[in-house]
Order: C-alpha cells, then structure tokens, then sequence
C-alpha cells in the first residue's frame, strides 16, 4: 500500500477535538506520520492513540504546548523537528469570544494577534527548514469564511482572521519556489464544541429556543445542514497531498455554498 502521504511527518494544531483532530485522522488515513498539538495532555493522549496506522512502522505522538507561549512553543517545535522533521503544517487554534468590534478592548485583540497569527507564524519559521530540505511543504491555516464575508457579532475574529489570510498569500508566494504550498481552509458551521458555543450565546443574547436558533442558522446554507469535521478535514488532507501542489495561495470555503462573494 502506498498512500499519498507515505513517509511525511505532519504538526496538526488544536487536535485533541473538533477539526484539528479530524485533521489529524484525515492525514494519519493517507500515511502520514502525525504529532499532535494542543494544551489538554489527557486529550491528546486519547486522540493520537485512536489515529489509524494503515502502514506498517507508521508512528504517531503529540506536544501539550499553549500557542500564546510563544517562546516555549519553539523550544518544544524545535526539539520535535530536531528529532524528524516535519513536511506538513496545518495551524488551527480555537476562536476568540464573540461581540461587537465597538466594544472590544484592546487586550482581546492583542491576545487573539498572539495565538492566531504570531503562533502560526513562529510554528512555520520552526519547521521551514526541515520544509526546505524535504523540497516539500504544505501548510494549511484553518480560519473562517469572515475572510470573504465579516460575521456579525464576530469583530475580533472578523479583524485576526483577515490578518492571517493576508499573511499567509503573502507567504505562498515567498515559499512557492521551494516546493512549499500555503492554503487556508475556511470552515463553515461544522458540528465541534465551537458551534455548540456559538449556539448557547445566541440564546442567551435572543432568548430563542436551540431549534429556533439552528434553523435561522441553517436557513442560509444551501446545503440546510452543518459540516461534520472529517468534511472539513478532507479538504485540509488534499490540500497537504501532492495532488495539490499547484494550489497555492488559497482560501478555500468548506460551507455548504453560505459564502455568496466569488
């Protein structure tokens, strides 16, 4: 068996749940090597023991780290990568509080700047070089559909997001040479522990009933369902196979058709 991933040794943020995690299964299906990356030691554990081996000798293992701590994330990237280094990125990291941008205080805006675009940019000079060597790279940013289209009640998100995606066209064009895609996968409403939380406040600020609340939100996906994360995550896995490796410099929305801009 020869997966399209064979022999590739992946980093997947935010995978102890929801997309990162179904990312993480996604590329482990192909061949990948994956290590996982999030905060939660229990969770983590759990999730890399569950990832399937459809090669033999296929490895698999995790870091607990914060991506706010910035200089302890490279000691701990840098020492993974040091051991075998990685050929594929996918950045993904929870999403910040909801509310209107007015009324947003600076601190917000600083702490989701760190975690979004700083981590993610750190994380890529860490494993850039073991990318340039392998003459192979992939590096797939999970953000939002705001980058298309801002969110309402999402200001913070709205503004980090939009800096990532400029980020990250910014780099594919730098890296492309080097055999070294940049993408970013933008996730519609998919069924994870973020759309439950999406849900609950939207009751608390309207006082509408759960039902009421999923059908106003599905009445405008054409696809009048939520995404479950291993769709979301199919589309990661292409964009990291060598298929893709003309795509470059992407936002790719995975909605059900929601997103009406081109």
């Amino acid at each position: 068996m020869n997966l399209d991933l064979q022999g590739r040794h992946a980093l997947v943020c935010g995978a102890s749940q929801g997309i990162g995690r179904a990312a993480a299964h996604a590329l482990a299906a192909r061949g990948a090597d994956v290590t996982l990356l999030a905060r939660n030691r229990e969770a983590l554990a759990l999730a890399a023991a569950e990832l399937p081996c459809p090669l033999a000798g296929q490895r698999h293992g995790w870091l607990s780290a914060d991506v706010s701590l910035h200089s302890r994330l490279i000691d701990q990237v840098s020492a993974a990568a040091n051991a075998r280094g990685f050929e594929i990125l996918v950045n993904n990291t929870g999403g910040p509080a909801p509310g209107p941008i007015a009324s947003a205080t600076i601190d917000q805006f600083l702490d989701t700047f760190n975690r979004h675009l700083v981590a993610n940019h750190v994380l890529v000079q860490t494993v850039l070089p073991g990318m340039r060597s392998a003459g192979f790279g992939r590096i797939v940013n999970v953000i939002s559909t705001s980058v298309k289209e801002p969110l309402r009640n999402l200001g913070v998100s709205n503004t980090i997001r939009g800096a990532v995606a400029s980020w990250a066209k910014t780099l594919a064009g730098e890296l492309g040479g080097f055999g070294i895609t940049v993408n970013n996968v933008l996730p519609g409403f998919t069924r994870t522990q973020r759309l439950d939380q999406i849900i609950r406040e939207r009751m608390a600020a309207t006082g509408q009933s759960e039902e009421a609340i999923i059908k106003g939100m599905l009445a405008a996906v054409p696809a009048a369902r939520f995404a479950e994360p291993s769709e979301v995550a199919a589309a990661i896995a292409f964009l990291c196979s060598s298929e893709a490796g003309y795509i470059n410099g992407i936002n790719l929305p995975v909605d059900g058709g929601r997103t009406q801009s081109l």
